[in-house]
């Protein structure tokens, strides 16, 4: 059965996409820690981070320093922190998030955003790449 990410790739579910290559999609969190949390997911679904080839595993990470580069051009903050952590979607990804205080990074701090507000930073991530 395909992950809700390879859903998300397929076109059969929406998302917030912030850019996208051959290899890779990013995409705003829409469970996010805090404005302008997102994903950056390989196109290929594998479950675990380091079961990715090795040529694979350094794309992604090329590809989400350009995303958090552009993130933190877009949203105000300290710094982005990168999480890998894998259990609740068993699609490889790597979370980016805009920091101000340690609570952002726990996953147990959520912020709420609307469609329009989420759209508008999706764009505002992409236009910054």
């Amino acid at each position: 059965m395909s992950s809700i990410f390879t859903k998300i790739i397929n076109g059969e579910i929406p998302c917030y996409k912030v850019a996208e290559d051959d290899q890779f999609i990013a995409f705003l969190d829409v469970n996010p820690n805090a404005k302008g949390h997102t994903l950056c997911v390989p196109k290929k679904e594998v479950n675990k981070i380091f079961d990715l080839d090795e040529t694979l595993y350094q794309d992604l990470m090329v590809f989400s320093r350009k995303v958090a580069i552009a993130l933190e051009k877009t949203v105000p903050c300290k710094r982005v922190g990168m999480s890998v952590i894998g259990l609740e979607v068993p699609h490889v990804h790597v979370h980016l998030v805009p920091l101000n205080d340690m609570k952002e990074m726990t996953f147990q701090h959520k912020v709420s955003l609307t469609s329009d507000e989420m759209l508008t930073l999706a764009t505002a991530i992409h236009s910054n790449l």
